[in-house]
C-alpha cells in the first residue's frame, strides 16, 4: 500500500501506519508481474556475492524474516559500533626524497590500503588509449606539468572506485599547492594528513641515490629500495630531474607552498624523516592507531 500524498510505502501485515488518516488515504501500489518480480529476484541472487565482497570490511548481514523494529534495532546498534571506524584516507605530504612513495608502501603492504601515487597514476591513465589518457600523454611527452582540472578528474575517478571506498587510501604527489589543496577537499577530503620533513641537503643527498630501471619502469633506492638483483642494477639509469640543480630548485618551488598548505591542514602530524624508513613507518603507525 502506497500513501499518495508521501509516497511512502506501507504493508497490510508487517507495516501500518499509526495514524488513522494516513491508514485512510492508502492506495494499491503498483504491481508486477509474476515474471517480473521473479526476474527481480534472480538478478538480486546474482549480483548480492559481488556485492556482499566488495563491501566486506563494512558489512553487516541481517536477517530481515522478523519484525521491521527488530531488524532496525539491529541495523542502529551495528551504525553506532562503526561510527567512529572511519575507513582511513591519508595524505603524505613533504618534499621530494622525504620517502613518501615508500611509506605509502609499507602502509598499503600492512593496511590492505590502496597506494595512489599521482604521477605513477596519470602515467598509467596516459598508456591507457583513452581520450583523456591522450590529453595527459601530450603534456608528458614535452615535460609540462598536467593542468590541474586533467589530475583532479582522474583522482576523483580513481578515489572514487570501490577499492578506495571500502579499503581506504593513501595518497602522495599531490597537492603540491594551496589550490591543488582546496580542489582536493571539495571531492575527496583526506582524514589523516602528514607532513614527512626534511632539510633539503639531506633530500638532495637521499635523491641522488634514486635511479630507474629501464626495462620495469620501477624506481629503485641504494638504501631504502635497492635493486632485487645485479642485473637490474647494472641497467639502472638516473632521471635527469634528479640532478642537483633539479632537485634543488623543485625543493624552492616545494618550501614556497609548505606553509599555505599547514593553513589548510592545521592538524596534520609532523613526522621526522631524517631517520631510518623503519622507524619512520612507526612513527605514521603509532599515529594512526592512537586514535
Amino acid at each position: 500500500m502506497v500513501d499518495p500524498l508521501t509516497g511512502d510505502v506501507y504493508h497490510r501485515t508487517f507495516v501500518w501506519p499509526i495514524a488513522g488518516l494516513v491508514a485512510q488515504r492508502l492506495e494499491e501500489g503498483r504491481s508486477i508481474s509474476q515474471e517480473q518480480r521473479q526476474a527481480e529476484l534472480q538478478r538480486h541472487r546474482c549480483e548480492v556475492t559481488g556485492l556482499k565482497a566488495a563491501y566486506q570490511h563494512v558489512l553487516k548481514v541481517v536477517n530481515a524474516d522478523q519484525p521491521h523494529a527488530d531488524v532496525y534495532q539491529q541495523v542502529l546498534a551495528f551504525v553506532r559500533t562503526r561510527r567512529r571506524s572511519r575507513t582511513p584516507r591519508i595524505l603524505l605530504l613533504g618534499p621530494p626524497g622525504s620517502g613518501k612513495s615508500h611509506q605509502a608502501r609499507l602502509l598499503s603492504q600492512k593496511y590492505k590500503m590502496v597506494d595512489v601515487c599521482c604521477g605513477r597514476l596519470l602515467r598509467s591513465v596516459a598508456a591507457d588509449g583513452s581520450a583523456v589518457g591522450e590529453e595527459i600523454q601530450s603534456y608528458l611527452d614535452v615535460g609540462r606539468p598536467v593542468p590541474d582540472s586533467l589530475v583532479l578528474q582522474v583522482l576523483e575517478e580513481r578515489l572514487s572506485r570501490v577499492d578506495c571506498s571500502c579499503r581506504g587510501w593513501i595518497l602522495h604527489g599531490f597537492p603540491c599547492d594551496l589550490q591543488q589543496a582546496k580542489s582536493l577537499q571539495e571531492i575527496h577530503p583526506p582524514n589523516r594528513v602528514f607532513f614527512l620533513e626534511l632539510t633539503d641537503e639531506v633530500c638532495v643527498e637521499r635523491i641522488s641515490l634514486r635511479a630507474t630501471d629501464p626495462v620495469s619502469g620501477q624506481r629503485f633506492h641504494a638504501v631504502t629500495r635497492p635493486a632485487p638483483s645485479s642485473e637490474v642494477q647494472n641497467r639502472l639509469k638516473t632521471r635527469p630531474e634528479d640532478n642537483t640543480h633539479s632537485v634543488t630548485h623543485t625543493l624552492s618551488q616545494h618550501r614556497t607552498h609548505t606553509a599555505a598548505l599547514q593553513c589548510v591542514y592545521p592538524h596534520a602530524g609532523r613526522i621526522d624523516a631524517d631517520q631510518d624508513p623503519h622507524s619512520v613507518f612507526e612513527s605514521l603507525e603509532s599515529r594512526l592507531t592512537a586514535d
